[in-house]
């Protein structure tokens, strides 16, 4: 049985999993301690507008429930974070990356992590305090 996941510290348990980048998503596994196959779907809204956010999840959703019962990894959790590069892809090409990423995470091989670096915004500074304006009172 494939469910969804809707809550948010399974999909932040998600990201410390392996990690898969195509051009167009990037497919986190992890397993989930016997809870069957699950999905879920990240699109921020630096993508596009609701419109075009709600069109790629959609198709994430079809590629997803095509490929999981066949392919998917059991008992484990899959997260598809959509990249700009998604939103005009040919929907056969981004299932057959679906398809080889699937098949990487099967064998256990994710994409080295040593090339990233925290976004521009994130780089340590004030963790959540006040940011420079008015004092906290």
């Amino acid at each position: 049985m494939i469910s969804v996941i809707t809550k948010r510290a399974d999909f932040l348990r998600a990201n410390s999993g392996l990690r898969n980048a195509r051009a167009g998503f990037v497919l986190l596994t992890r397993s989930n301690d016997g809870q069957g196959i699950r999905f879920g779907i990240t699109v921020t809204k630096k993508i596009g507008n609701a419109v075009v956010r709600n069109r790629m999840k959609r198709r994430f959703r079809e590629m997803l429930r095509a490929a999981l019962p066949d392919q998917g990894l059991p008992d484990h959790d899959h997260v598809l974070i959509g990249r700009a590069g998604g939103v005009e892809r040919d929907f056969h090409l981004m299932a057959q990356e679906l398809a080889k990423a699937l098949e990487r995470a099967r064998e256990g091989r994710g994409d080295p992590s040593g090339g990233r670096r925290p976004r521009k915004g994130d780089r340590g500074g004030n963790r959540g305090g006040n940011r420079g304006g008015k004092p906290k009172r």
